[in-house]
């Protein structure tokens, strides 16, 4: 597998007082006492696979109907002959993360397509199936409506997993290439093989600010989210505005659920079995999903890997160095 920087300057050293999710910082601080301390580590953590299910899915004006009866909300812009560009957004967004990507490639000639999850955006919010199997089935059922062939499916964070889970589930057979962005692949939490990965107790701390405040919660996150924590950042109020309206657009439940989804399922077999060319962009000031037990692991069990680190950029890296990953995306595109 290959490994290269966008850029050869990086940033200068940050401030050891900065905020991060591994240690001690924003998010560390959220966990609960131990004694209630209750997501599950070690070997236990891998997710059971349930059994593909036949998708027949349905599109109707802007919604894919899955088998389980779930509206899933599609956005396509572009020329409908052009490739097939599938973004699969992070938690706890909409397909509106992705809206610099579309209409960068979608003025370039490719078909961008990006849905909402299940229980996010202005999908529906059924009160099951928040899990990476139900993700991966309803990205199939979005790719068998829409009848796409040679897609380029990219994913950022949890999306990530869910384009790792869904080739995983379904194959290549529609697939062309791949992008994982800050994904959480092949898993985020510290188990008994992934020991310096995020202690569990932290996304107990996610879940308790989530149920405790989530409005509140959102707005403290977003600085992290960005990076706009960090010494000489320049904050876009926009950008972490459009993060929290994402967020409320959400389900409660469906958000709370998939913190699990996110941190807990196991991607090791899925990232074996994406034999297609696939490009891990990861920003190497990622304070929510750490670069070196993610992005770098999973270029590991890639067969056709390629990582790329961008200097500097932090987990919302598709918005605040989007002219970075557009080039990025554009280039192995065209490869």
């Amino acid at each position: 597998m290959d490994s290269h920087d966008l850029h050869p300057s990086r940033r200068a050293v940050l401030s050891a007082a900065a905020l991060s999710l591994a240690g001690s910082g924003f998010l560390g601080a959220l966990a609960p006492p131990a004694a209630a301390q209750t997501a599950p580590a070690g070997p236990d953590t891998k997710a059971p696979h349930t059994k593909p299910q036949g998708t027949h899915a349905m599109l109707q004006g802007s919604y894919v109907t899955t088998k389980d009866g779930v509206q899933i909300h599609v956005k396509q812009w572009g020329p409908q002959s052009g490739q097939p560009v599938v973004f699969s957004h992070g938690w706890p967004l909409s397909a509106d993360a992705f809206e610099d990507q579309m209409l960068f490639l979608a003025q370039r000639g490719y078909r961008a397509i990006a849905h909402d999850r299940r229980g996010h955006g202005r999908s529906s919010q059924p009160g099951f199936g928040n899990d990476m199997d139900h993700y991966a089935d309803d990205l199939a059922a979005v790719t068998e409506a829409l009848n796409l062939k040679g897609a380029v499916h990219v994913g950022h964070s949890t999306g990530g997993g869910e384009v790792a889970r869904y080739i995983g589930r379904h194959g290549v057979s529609r697939v062309a290439k791949a992008v994982l962005i800050g994904a959480v692949t092949p898993i985020m939490v510290r188990t008994a093989w992934n020991p310096e990965g995020v202690p569990p107790e932290v996304f107990d701390g996610i879940r308790a600010g989530v149920r405790a405040d989530r409005a509140q919660w959102f707005k403290d996150f977003a600085p992290v989210f960005y990076g706009y924590n960090r010494p000489g950042a320049k904050p876009s109020q926009g950008v972490m505005d459009s993060f929290w309206t994402q967020g409320m657009q959400g389900g409660l439940l469906a958000q709370y659920e998939c913190v699990k989804a996110f941190s807990e399922t196991d991607l090791r077999e899925d990232l074996k079995k994406m034999i297609v060319p696939t490009l891990v962009l990861h920003g190497d000031d990622d304070q929510v999903v750490p670069l070196a037990t993610t992005g770098k692991a999973a270029v590991a069990l890639l067969p056709k890997g390629t990582l790329t680190i961008v200097p500097g950029a932090p987990h919302g890296l598709c918005a605040t160095h989007k002219d970075v990953v557009n080039e990025a995306l554009l280039a192995f595109l065209k490869a």
